[in-house]
């Protein structure tokens, strides 16, 4: 069984022999193909520093997350956009449109994604989007954008059905991570709804842990549990769900 996490922060652990065993936990449950979001500056030598050490498993991203848009955004995404020349990466992301934080940078937040955008357009790379509480906001900039060969995944999809057709049509997977796990989230209902070939997995590592992990600290590793509950949704063996899923990772990343 071969699973792809689409979308993990597990470079946030710092401790070498810990991601180490972090890692072979991947490798035992068969979690091979890790897809690393960039989020800040910092990060980027943090991905690096995880695609070295694992070259054949970890696939590295480049972009500003919408939380971390501040005043000095613009000289931020001039050095994001410097490293990308001297690194391989697989799409721009995570970027998009958070608003259950601070509302009151909205109009820097569209900026920034629009730029990001035009990114993966000139790069003709696929764009992983974080859209928090901002369905509205980050579809009007899609529609503003919409290109031929705009393409990606919508990270931690927490939608109802008619975002999910809608994200689709445009040309987006939809990432699905541990919420799918929890009972009072809806999203088996959406899913439901939704062919698998739409569909990506992905843990957002380390946060947003599956049960029965749930308020503990998440990992890559864990995905098995919600590949197991897309498997349930579906009425298919998990087995399925990770050929599945991890052929649409394919087309999305091209890798």
């Amino acid at each position: 069984m071969l699973l792809t996490d689409t979308h993990t922060h597990q470079y946030y652990e710092k401790d070498l022999q810990k991601r180490a065993e972090q890692m072979q936990r991947c490798f035992d449950a068969g979690v091979k193909r890790l897809f690393l979001p960039n989020v800040d500056v910092a990060s980027i030598a943090m991905i690096d520093e995880m695609v070295s050490a694992y070259p054949e498993n970890c696939f590295a991203m480049a972009g500003l997350h919408p939380c971390d848009v501040k005043e000095d955004y613009q000289e931020v995404l001039h050095q994001i956009y410097a490293s990308i020349s001297d690194r391989e990466i697989y799409a721009i992301g995570e970027i998009g449109i958070d608003l259950y934080w601070d509302k009151t940078t909205l109009a820097i937040q569209q900026d920034a994604f629009r730029q990001q955008i035009e990114w993966a357009k000139q790069l003709d790379l696929p764009f992983v989007i974080h859209c928090r509480e901002a369905f509205g906001e980050v579809f009007e900039v899609l529609e503003e954008m919409k290109h031929d060969r705009m393409r990606g995944i919508f990270h931690c999809f927490t939608g109802n059905l008619e975002q999910a057709k809608k994200a689709i049509d445009l040309g987006f997977y939809l990432g699905i991570g541990g919420v799918v796990t929890y009972k009072k989230a809806g999203l088996d209902l959406v899913l439901s709804e939704i062919p698998l070939e739409h569909i990506v997995l992905e843990t957002d590592s380390p946060y947003l842990a599956p049960v029965p992990f749930r308020g503990k600290p998440n990992e890559s590793s864990y995905l098995v549990h919600v590949a197991q509950k897309v498997a349930d949704i579906y009425v298919l063996d998990v087995e399925d769900v990770a050929n599945v899923t991890t052929e649409n990772s394919k087309k999305v990343f091209g890798v």
